[in-house]
């Protein structure tokens, strides 16, 4: 619910002030920097926040998170200095998803009122479809370091700014001041604090997928209700629920199942065979740049027997070449690692 003060553009941004990740070109061939150290990036911050919805963010320590992961320690130490700051990325990746929903919302209402509602409702939805990162934001953050605290004190400031905005359509003798804005937004996140908290009482929780049914509208009544008065909360409370919108899931760790160590040369023999569907092992090397044939054989091996790709061809033994392809899983695979994939292809590498 960022304010009008600000351009869209300008409130992502500073939703979004993540810490910069390394390049391709910074790629060394043993899997420590770059697209593969991005995506083993994105596992383990994808692994601290299901451990810290499970456990909660004081208990939740290095050895879960790689072990959740399935990266190795020192792969941790190499990508963050330690937990806060492994969280800190989480953190700032929460924000960004939630920020990618709520602002469009929040700027599409035509005025204050419009606008909040608009906002929180795509921000309860956020928290129904990602409940880890929505509980980093709402709960998490209090207990993770004063970095963390610090930044989600910057984006509690952009909240309150919103609803502050409210004094301008205040009624009757009422003046509120920024205090009273403050105190809403504090109440709300109150309320989630309570649904979203590891070992909340079952009394105080909802069902993940009814945050929006149960709470848009009494949040909205408590938002409401300092600024134009108790008929017009009161209108906010029974108002119809919105239907809900098809759940949009940005989280999670696409590649959590894949058995096997995700390595420089694993990741550009897979980009190869997506961009060369039919190759032969001799092509697939060409591509990915393994010069060495029993390499070559190994890593095909490994990847058929995983299930990430086939072979059509009849193969050596009949005097053929093998023809490789992506199997589906592959394919969702090679999805989840393109973004990284360098952008003047494979045959340059």
């Amino acid at each position: 619910m960022p304010g009008t003060g600000a351009s869209g553009a300008e409130v992502v941004a500073v939703a979004s002030r993540a810490r910069s990740a390394p390049t391709w070109e910074a790629l060394d061939r043993d899997g420590g920097r770059g697209g593969v150290a991005e995506i083993q990036r994105a596992r383990m911050i994808a692994a601290l926040a299901e451990v810290s919805r499970e456990r909660g963010v004081a208990a939740t320590t290095v050895a879960h998170i790689v072990a959740r992961s399935g990266v190795s320690r020192r792969t941790f130490y190499e990508l963050f200095e330690d937990r806060e700051d492994c969280f800190r990325a989480a953190f700032e990746l929460a924000v960004e998803h939630a920020a990618q929903r709520v602002v469009p919302a929040f700027q599409a209402g035509r005025g204050w009122l419009e606008r909040i509602r608009g906002g929180l409702e795509a921000l309860l939805e956020f928290l129904e479809d990602e409940p880890g990162l929505g509980a980093l934001c709402v709960v998490d953050a209090l207990g993770a370091g004063p970095r963390a605290l610090a930044r989600r004190a910057e984006v509690i400031d952009i909240l309150i700014d919103a609803v502050d905005e409210g004094r301008a359509e205040a009624r009757g003798e009422t003046n509120p001041g920024r205090l009273t804005a403050e105190g809403v937004v504090g109440a709300v996140l109150a309320v989630l604090h309570a649904r979203l908290a590891v070992g909340a009482p079952v009394s105080a929780k909802s069902d993940s997928r009814q945050l929006t049914a149960d709470l848009l509208g009494p949040l909205m009544g408590i938002v409401v209700l300092p600024y134009r008065g108790r008929a017009a909360a009161v209108q906010e409370v029974t108002r119809p629920a919105p239907a809900r919108r098809p759940a949009v899931h940005a989280g999670g760790d696409p590649l959590r199942d894949l058995d096997m160590r995700l390595t420089y040369r694993t990741v550009r023999v897979l980009l190869a065979i997506a961009g060369r569907s039919g190759a032969s092992n001799r092509q697939v090397a060409d591509a990915s740049g393994v010069q060495d044939q029993g390499q070559i054989s190994k890593l095909l091996a490994r990847l058929e027997h995983l299930g990430l790709i086939h072979n059509s061809g009849v193969g050596p033994s009949r005097g053929e070449p093998n023809v490789w392809g992506l199997t589906p899983r592959g394919q969702e695979v090679e999805r989840a690692i393109r973004p990284q994939a360098p952008a003047e292809g494979l045959d340059n590498a």
